[in-house]
């Protein structure tokens, strides 16, 4: 489970991230939506741990910065960053020792047969295009089998083959238990993979739905977005 209560992320005056608080669920796959800028990525990297900020999060009830938390905890970021002079199979041994995982082996071998890295073994991360790349970053976040999962735009850069391939493992995860949140500003990409959405703008939570909720009401999940997202700004709506 994440837990984010009061989360606040400024650079200098400008404010990030507005006093965000929800809660993702055991099993569940939460959306954070919105156009870019609306804070998403910004979101992603404080749960993740990767930045400071005011505020709460917990995964599985340790802070977010603490070991135990990195152990379950995987990520793939907006702009993979492989490193250039490790082969794609390098990187899987290197996440296998950084995590101290045992029998791995047969586990990252499907990984890599299901993102179709097997005959990309031995190329080094710098000879690799950015879809291959995304491709090792999931591999690798999968690879640790996490309780948490976090994803910034996922599915920027892949094929079909490897979208389904993601979508798949999503599924996956889930019926493990897996605690899943994707940033995106593209609905479409998530369909059919989403139980709770945050819809963002300007740095806060706009509107929060759950699958259940926009199936009974018939709300339009699309329609909401743009309601939100397009609406004039406060300042617009003055002149």
């Amino acid at each position: 489970m994440l837990n984010v209560s009061h989360l606040t992320k400024k650079y200098h005056r400008f404010i990030a991230n507005d006093n965000l608080t929800f809660t993702v669920a055991d099993g569940e796959t939460a959306v954070l939506a919105g156009p870019n800028g609306a804070g998403k990525s910004t979101a992603i990297k404080c749960i993740a741990g990767l930045l400071r900020f005011d505020g709460e999060i917990e995964i599985c009830g340790f802070k977010n910065k603490s070991i135990q938390a990195k152990q379950i905890l995987g990520y793939v970021p907006e702009i993979p960053a492989p490193f250039d002079l490790l082969t794609v199979w390098e990187h899987m041994e290197f996440i296998a020792r950084a995590y101290r995982l045992e029998n791995w082996e047969d586990r990252a071998k499907q990984l890599m047969h299901r993102m179709e890295l097997t005959d990309k073994k031995d190329k080094l991360g710098k000879e690799l295009s950015k879809g291959m790349q995304q491709k090792i970053s999931i591999c690798c976040a999968m690879l640790i089998e996490p309780k948490i999962l976090l994803f910034d735009e996922p599915l920027v850069g892949l094929d079909p083959h490897a979208i389904k391939e993601l979508k798949l493992m999503l599924g996956e995860a889930k019926e493990k238990g897996t605690t899943i949140i994707i940033s995106t500003h593209m609905l479409d990409s998530v369909e059919g993979v989403w139980d709770r959405v945050f819809i963002m703008m300007n740095g806060r939570i706009e509107a929060e739905r759950s699958r259940k909720q926009v199936e009974d009401s018939g709300e339009n999940l699309e329609e909401l977005f743009f309601s939100i997202t397009e609406r004039p700004s406060e300042k617009e709506g003055e002149k």
